[in-house]
């Protein structure tokens, strides 16, 4: 048996670590003030510069808002989609992770919140899903940038139907590091117009499956149209990665 020597723990960690923990158990809430500096030098028995260090490591993940001589103390803050933006954006350019497995997450991310939204969609979320899509048919005749907002407010209305925060959460992130690609296949389109129909066709054929309560129909629709909108920017030999969701 051989062990891997281990990494000392520095003790600044050591107070972000507990800090998290409260917050993800719930003992500290959105809202809430942590004790001044002082304070909690003396409750973690540190110096003041380790918890600053803390402080610094906790404001940079959006987890409090701290401001220097604020006698309140530290306010924690509610949970944003911010800081996971962000982590995506910088996953998306690291070496080991391209957009094929970025465009084969959304289809099973998407692919999912469909078919939840088929089955669990209300009489409200059909609204919204045909709000959207007759925003959709306007946007067409008004340009791209209005098209692609009206889009994303589609898929928005299919992720809330699907009753999952987690799953609103990742499709928003993960649509928002793709969202390029859809204004740059429509900026360079030869037939923008017709590109967009076709758009439109697809979001009306998937209201109809969400309608019908036909969950697999509206999940196979959504991940054939990121496969036939997004795959030609993925490298040949890196596409049998999304052929097993077809």
């Amino acid at each position: 048996m051989k062990f891997e020597p281990v990494a000392p723990v520095r003790a600044y960690e050591r107070i972000v670590q507990q800090i998290e923990e409260a917050v993800i158990s719930g003992r500290l809430k959105p809202g809430e003030r942590l004790p001044g500096e002082r304070e909690l030098m003396t409750q973690f028995a540190v110096g003041r510069s380790t918890v600053r260090e803390a402080l610094r490591v906790l404001q940079a993940a959006e987890l409090i808002r701290s401001r220097p001589g604020d006698p309140r103390g530290p306010e924690v803050l509610a949970a944003s989609p911010a800081a996971l933006q962000r982590s995506m954006h910088r996953l998306a350019r690291a070496d080991h992770v391209g957009l094929a497995e970025l465009l084969q997450f959304r289809m099973v991310l998407d692919g999912s919140a469909h078919l939840l939204a088929a089955t669990l969609r209300t009489d409200e979320d059909l609204s919204a899903l045909d709000a959207a899509l007759a925003a959709m048919r306007a946007g067409a005749s008004e340009g791209y940038e209005q098209f692609s907002r009206a889009d994303v407010a589609f898929h928005e209305a299919i992720a809330r139907a699907s009753r999952n925060p987690l799953l609103v959460v990742s499709a928003e992130v993960v649509r928002g590091v793709v969202l390029e690609l859809i204004e740059d296949k429509l900026e360079h389109a030869r037939d923008r117009t017709a590109l967009m129909n076709s758009w439109l066709i697809h979001h009306a054929e998937v209201l109809e499956a969400v309608r019908a309560a036909d969950g697999e129909s509206a999940a196979r629709l959504a991940r054939r149209a990121l496969y036939d909108n997004y795959a030609e920017y993925v490298p040949e030999g890196r596409r049998a990665l999304l052929t097993p969701l077809l």
